[in-house]
């Protein structure tokens, strides 16, 4: 026997389960609809409110035929678990690593991901994080637009396989950390206002109405998201989840949901014996989301934030680009600024927003490796008009220059699939909307959004499958002796930042730039970016290059244009 359960305050009258060919009555408890039935895994079922159509389980856990479809029984206790000795991997000293599970290999599902797993092991990657794998209707997407929180995507390879995939990077010494979107639901496929008060019209998101977070019916709202993070850190075994945009979880209670979620994750990890990570999307630039928790509510206990600053900032000193958000950090003293403090704007005018932002960050207080920076991401690259990645952006002395900057900064490093080799394939916006005037709108509206830019004509339709496609990683590519050129400079720096104390110190980096020469001293050692047409000179021990690079041993070490040197000085 099954004990199915849905919460459905907006039935009047009567809910019925629909299993096999049957109608079943559902007893009333409160809000709560409850009926044990004789059901297996496999079995289809739905909802049905007051004689409407059939609807999925809000909690579904596997959705084999969509979103608009009957959801499928799931046992979760049915893996056997070879993890039974892990402990967890801490955010402070790691290094993470973002994928898409859809373009992360040709066949797009987690048992092929898998196959890719001994990469990453010997890259010296500690975390990966898995970008969205929420249900959505069709069978391609980034996962932003999932309206089945609860349920794996299919194409992935369902519930089963996303178990063993997180099986499998345990027995690797590498932590999973989820994405998971508590902001909001995708346009298509969002059944949850016909259970109850999911949404509030109190606050408006760029997604439309907000999550209901503090309104009336907003405790079993709160429950609903919180159950489902404790699920995937339970059941599936997940080290931690990045939680998307949570300056759009508006909440006016006293202790914010992400405030009561650290605290339940918290005593969860307590319970498991394993560290687990909660780290946020956040556009507030304010340290007080990882400050710990006290009662005075100052902070919301998180593990982990990100920091976009760093992105731009590096971004702007390796390509030159300054439009839109990125024109701030055209400010000469912009990436000398966040590799001391991970904010750029923290209480400063930025022109983008037309208004002061950010908080300053004590990293007497508040450690630098709470801080998440990055390269690129899947915003950052797949937001551009052509989803140019990088590599396609600059030469590869200034991408191994990036990666030397980035990878020994007092930040937790973060990479984007394909970044590590320089990888060439795009990374474009896709999707598989099924309604034809939803499908034509988002088409649109990504060409209109670049018009302004003279793009018109390269935008890729996100609806095309070849722009699905050619995201896709081409793994031949590690064939190529530039690539693997690239991949070892990547692997050397992450085995240098794990050997070298110097790297992970609490300290602020001391920074200086001539021109577009950057000397970012950590300790005993020095990074030298040179960015410019002229050669750059540091007197010490040579200990890892890339580039045109010579001397070190009685003479300084010389750094020509777009190369990059670590060079050890005297105490």
């Amino acid at each position: 026997m099954k004990q199915f359960r849905v919460w459905a305050p907006n039935a009047r009258d009567s809910v019925e389960l629909a299993l096999g060919d049957a109608r079943l009555p559902m007893r009333r408890e409160g809000d709560w609809w409850c009926l044990e039935a004789d059901a297996l895994p496999g079995n289809r079922y739905a909802f049905v409110l007051d004689g409407g159509d059939e609807r999925p389980d809000p909690r579904s856990l596997s959705q084999p035929e969509g979103p608009h479809a009957r959801s499928a029984v799931v046992d979760l206790g049915a893996h056997e678990w070879t993890d039974g000795d892990w402990t967890g991997v801490p955010l402070h000293g790691g290094v993470v690593y973002e994928l898409h599970v859809g373009t992360f290999t040709a066949d797009g599902t987690f048992d092929s991901a898998v196959e890719r797993l001994d990469h990453l092991a010997a890259l010296g990657v500690s975390l990966i994080e898995v970008m969205p794998v929420a249900s959505f209707p069709g069978s391609r997407g980034w996962g932003y637009d999932g309206v089945a929180p609860y349920a794996v995507h299919e194409v992935y390879g369902g519930a089963a396989a996303c178990q063993r995939f997180v099986d499998a990077c345990h027995a690797r010494g590498i932590g999973v950390l989820l994405d998971v979107v508590y902001n909001h639901l995708g346009p298509s496929g969002n059944y949850l206002p016909e259970f109850g008060p999911y949404f509030t019209d109190h606050y408006s998101t760029p997604w439309g109405t907000a999550v209901n977070l503090d309104d009336r019916g907003s405790d079993e709202v709160r429950g609903y998201f919180i159950d489902n993070a404790l699920m995937w850190l339970r059941d599936f075994h997940f080290d931690g989840l990045r939680l998307d945009a949570v300056h759009e979880l508006h909440d006016g209670r006293a202790e914010h949901l992400l405030e009561e979620l650290a605290r339940r994750v918290d005593a969860l990890s307590g319970e498991l014996g394993r560290s687990l990570t909660l780290i946020a999307e956040s556009d507030r630039n304010d340290p007080r989301t990882v400050a710990p928790r006290d009662d005075s509510g100052a902070g919301l206990g998180l593990t982990g934030q990100w920091s976009d600053d760093v992105h731009h900032a590096l971004h702007v000193a390796l390509t030159g680009e300054t439009q839109g958000y990125y024109a701030d950090f055209a400010d000469p003293d912009a990436l000398a600024k966040v590799l001391r403090t991970p904010f750029f704007h923290d209480g400063t005018w930025s022109s983008f927003r037309g208004r002061h932002h950010g908080r300053p960050v004590d990293l007497d207080r508040t450690p630098a490796w709470r801080f998440v920076a990055s390269l690129q991401t899947h915003d950052q690259v797949g937001n551009r008009a052509t989803g140019d990645r990088l590599a396609q952006l600059v030469s590869p002395g200034r991408l191994a220059a990036g990666a030397a900057l980035l990878l020994t900064a007092p930040y937790t490093p973060m990479l984007f699939m394909g970044e590590e080799w320089g990888a060439s394939t795009p990374w474009q916006y896709f999707t598989d909307h099924q309604e034809a005037d939803l499908a034509r709108a988002v088409s649109e509206g990504r060409r209109r959004e670049f018009s302004s830019h003279g793009w018109d004509s390269d935008v890729p339709d996100p609806q095309a499958v070849s722009t699905y496609t050619d995201s896709k990683l081409n793994w031949a590519e590690l064939q190529d002796a530039e690539h693997a050129r690239l991949l070892d400079w990547y692997a050397a720096l992450i085995r240098l930042r794990r050997a070298v104390p110097d790297f992970t110190a609490a300290d602020a980096p001391r920074v200086y730039r001539n021109g577009a020469a950057i000397r970012v001293h950590r300790g005993n050692h020095v990074v030298v970016a040179n960015l410019g047409s002229y050669e750059a000179a540091m007197p010490g021990e040579l200990v890892l290059a890339f580039g045109a690079v010579t001397g070190g041993d009685d003479t300084p070490v010389n750094i020509g244009p777009d190369s990059v040197a670590i060079v050890r000085t005297a105490p």
